[in-house]
């Protein structure tokens, strides 16, 4: 059973929010699911920051949900003893979660501006979800209606987070770009399953990675892959490729060199090929709204993560790849969309080699 730790603060010396209204229907999301019984509520009001980290001590929760008042760099807004704000600072909150890494699954930051609260977070914690600038009481509502539903309905917490905001934008209301995911995925594997793993196995020098495996007559392939959102609107998902094999096991491996006859590009050349893809998108006046502004989001987040001293290339790949998905399918709208998506496709071909793929790992 997954508990579900729902916090909510609304210090009286600030706008009045409907948070009420947002954890019944979150309750009444959850209860209306086929697999409620895998699902345990508990809620925490007027939330001061010693009940934030009681509560976190006292449930154990595998999800937090707060909802309430962000304000940006400062912090996120609960409340003292006379009910007035208290700011709990972005450095003490991704400490504090730091202690759960391993048992909190993902977070979501309900509140105006906790981008930066959601990114700190985000080096602990899996998967984040935050707002990148103010979000409506409505729009608020409807996102948590979207993700819980899918939630209930057995949704990965990627999909949770698409029908959030499909479900802000199914109501007609504007703001669907402002929930924001911070995401990576792990091995299906436990922690200590892991842990057991790697003191067990024998050490090698070989210098592969395994990235994805299949037993033997199993039909559903397994999916090792990175997320990492821009912390906006649309979802940031991984997606790395997945391998089915009739064999006993099947794997595929990266190597960590290139083949002879290719030159491996440096962290800062990835960087510079990125930031050519930015520039061709953005520049380019043909491409639908949505189109561009979901694919420069993947974009930016390939972007930061490459940019990090120790980069997740799986990650940067994941988001990649869903990137090329979404540039690919206006490739037959027209001449000049198909000749931006070849020129897109040349650079990822390049990216492969330094992310340690095959250079049709982007292609059609």
């Amino acid at each position: 059973m997954k508990k579900i730790l729902i916090l909510s603060a609304n210090p009286k010396d600030i706008s009045r929010l409907r948070l009420d209204q947002e954890v019944r229907e979150i309750q009444a999301a959850l209860k209306r699911a086929k697999n409620r019984e895998q699902f345990e509520i508990v809620t925490s009001w007027a939330i001061r920051v010693e009940d934030l980290r009681r509560a976190l001590l006292e449930c154990q929760p595998a999800i937090v949900h707060f909802c309430g008042h962000g304000s940006g760099s400062t912090g996120l807004a609960l409340e003292n003893n006379s009910g007035q704000v208290q700011l709990a600072s972005t450095e003490s909150l991704a400490r504090l979660f730091g202690l759960f890494q391993g048992k909190i699954e993902c977070v979501v930051l309900n509140a105006c501006y906790s981008q930066i609260q959601a990114v700190a977070i985000h080096q602990h914690i899996d998967y984040v979800v935050g707002m990148n600038q103010t979000i409506g009481d409505v729009a608020a509502i409807e996102f948590a209606i979207g993700f819980y539903d899918a939630l209930g309905a057995g949704r990965s917490y990627e999909d949770c987070f698409e029908v959030g905001c499909a479900s802000v934008d199914l109501q007609g209301i504007p703001e669907s770009e402002t929930p924001v995911l911070k995401a990576r995925r792990r091995s299906p594997f436990s922690f200590d399953e892991q842990t057991s793993l790697a003191q067990t196995q024998p050490k090698t020098n070989s210098t592969d990675v395994v990235l994805a495996e299949s037993a033997k007559n199993n039909s559903q392939p397994r999916y090792y892959g990175g997320i990492s959102q821009s912390l906006s609107g649309g979802q940031m998902y991984g997606g790395m490729q997945a391998v089915q094999g009739d064999d006993n096991q099947q794997t595929m491996r990266i190597k960590n060199t290139a083949s002879a006859d290719e030159r491996q590009i440096t962290q800062q050349e990835a960087i510079n090929l990125l930031l050519q893809i930015e520039q061709m998108v953005k520049g380019f006046a043909e491409l639908p709204t949505i189109t561009k502004e979901k694919s420069l989001r993947y974009l930016a987040a390939s972007i930061e993560e490459v940019q990090s001293n120790d980069p997740d290339k799986q990650l940067a790949a994941g988001n990649i790849k869903r990137m090329a998905e979404i540039l690919k399918t206006i490739n037959q709208t027209s001449a000049s969309t198909k000749n931006l998506w070849e020129n897109v496709k040349v650079i990822l071909m390049q990216l492969s080699t330094w992310l340690g793929f095959p250079k049709n790992f982007f292609g059609e």
